[in-house]
């Protein structure tokens, strides 16, 4: 009876295999990623990934259709699997352009958009051997009923199709950040490069990707929310346990405690002198009593990630020096938020937050002129960058462009005294930055990162009153 079974459950089509059950897992068919059915406390019925619905991605190639020229072919592969030894490999993060256009959050495929044929997609197969030790994965018939792919074929028969659609295009765009030689070996693909008929995809995804959708927003608004409550909860218990990796440890068992998938980025922790290099990744020293510590984090739901940054005194205040330095930092990060409303541009906000840091350090003497080179070695950072489906998201649309309704930035200004520095002794070795996450709308801003606490008072309230009350707690344990 098991056997026939079996044998009529393979002979079901995607979906019939889908309704029959639609709760317990253990009866629904896998397809290597979540599924309304197998993961309803995720997905809703409409749903293709958490969130966002199969029309949504429909409408998306939809869009990047109309952008492309007319005859053109469009190749997107999906992210590779990297190793961290021969048989270990990392965690798999999808490439955002082949997420963004089919939703498809496993590797080992190729998709291809063309006005002429829609969506095609090429599926990797699955064997016997790597379904024991991976499980399932999506193939072709997945792509036709879950990614609504108008043709989809086995991986295997990309070199005897795509040469066929790659002849009959008058121009080929493709993600070249993962380019795989599945496509970029074929004679006909390098023919075209040859002639000049290849360029960036990017140039058009990011255009697409630039402003976010109302469901893009919710996810990037809970993400925010999420990454805000877990450096809160980090920030209490930095007074505790004041070492650098066990708040890289803290703020990311947070985040994935409230359903983030990953973090974003790897915490930036530093503590003292360590928070004066921007992109400090060590994350193994202590604290010592009286210095700041400087956490940059963010992490990603569903796809959409945040990035906020505090910086904080461990021991429950702040110094007269250290004062001095972050309330520059703080009114520069308020007044840079202000000029966030649609028409604005990056640059014009950098701009404007180096007039204020350079003022602000000479009046308080850490530069001796408005030299702009010397400002530029204790801050070489734009004011902030672009952010969704990456951390430093669109990366092709320029910092010049005007902003506009749904358009996602950071404000991030900071400054960084290494030890060597040639001033004021009582400054070397300071880092302080402060970054929200801000969104365009269509009457100035809103603050996406505004519920964690930035204000001098709040923060040392919040530390001396929560760290008391943990201290309290752990004597008594």
């Amino acid at each position: 009876m098991r056997i026939l079974s079996g044998k009529l459950l393979r002979q079901l089509s995607f979906k019939q295999a889908i309704r029959r059950c639609t709760y317990s897992t253990g009866k629904v068919s896998d397809f290597g990623q979540p599924t309304s059915a197998s993961h309803p406390q995720l997905i809703r019925e409409g749903e293709l990934t958490p969130g966002i619905t199969t029309e949504e991605y429909i409408s998306r190639r939809n869009r990047l259709l109309e952008l492309l020229p007319e005859k053109s072919l469009a190749i997107i592969a999906a992210a590779p699997v990297k190793m961290m030894t021969d048989v270990v490999p990392y965690t798999f993060r999808q490439d955002a352009d082949y997420l963004y256009l089919t939703g498809c959050q496993q590797p080992g495929g190729v998709a291809v958009l063309s006005h002429e044929s829609g969506l095609c997609m090429f599926m990797p197969e699955a064997k016997p051997h790597d379904v024991v030790w991976q499980g399932q994965i999506a193939g072709v018939d997945a792509a036709l009923e879950m990614f609504k792919a108008e043709e989809a074929y086995p991986v295997s028969k990309l070199d005897k199709i795509l040469p066929n659609m790659i002849k009959r295009s008058s121009k080929l765009f493709h993600n070249k950040l993962t380019a795989t030689p599945t496509y970029t070996d074929l004679e006909t693909f390098q023919n075209a490069a040859h002639v000049g008929k290849v360029s960036d995809l990017s140039v058009f995804t990011h255009e697409l990707r630039w402003a976010k959708s109302p469901a893009e927003l919710k996810l990037m608004k809970e993400s925010a929310a999420i990454a805000c409550q877990a450096l809160l909860q980090t920030m209490f218990h930095s007074r505790t346990y004041p070492y650098e990796g066990m708040l890289s440890a803290k703020v990311e068992y947070e985040c994935r405690m409230r359903g983030a998938q990953r973090m974003a980025f790897n915490p930036v922790v530093g503590g003292g002198p360590n928070a004066s290099v921007i992109h400090y990744s060590r994350n193994d020293q202590k604290i010592k009593d009286g210095d700041l510590v400087l956490m940059d984090v963010g992490c990603e739901l569903h796809g959409y990630c945040s990035d906020l940054t505090r910086t904080w005194p461990p021991c429950g205040s702040f110094s007269s020096i250290q004062e001095e330095i972050y309330d520059l930092i703080l009114q520069t990060n308020k007044e840079c938020i202000r000029l966030c409303q649609p028409g604005a541009s990056i640059r014009q906000i950098h701009n404007y937050s180096v007039e204020l840091l350079c003022k602000g350090l000479k009046e308080i003497g850490i530069l001796k002129r408005d030299e702009y080179r010397t400002y530029h070695q204790l801050n070489p950072t734009s004011i902030g960058h672009y952010l969704g489906m990456d951390v430093h998201d669109s990366s092709m649309i320029s910092y010049d462009r005007p902003l506009k309704p749904g358009v996602v930035i950071t404000i991030e200004p900071g400054i960084y005294i290494p030890s060597s520095f040639d001033g004021p002794e009582r400054y070397q070795g300071t880092g302080i930055r402060i970054e929200d996450e801000v969104l365009i709308t269509e009457t100035g801003c809103e603050v996406l990162t505004g519920s964690m606490p930035k204000e001098i008072k709040h923060l040392e309230s919040l530390l001396n009153n929560y760290s008391h009350t943990m201290g309290m707690e752990a004597i008594t344990v």
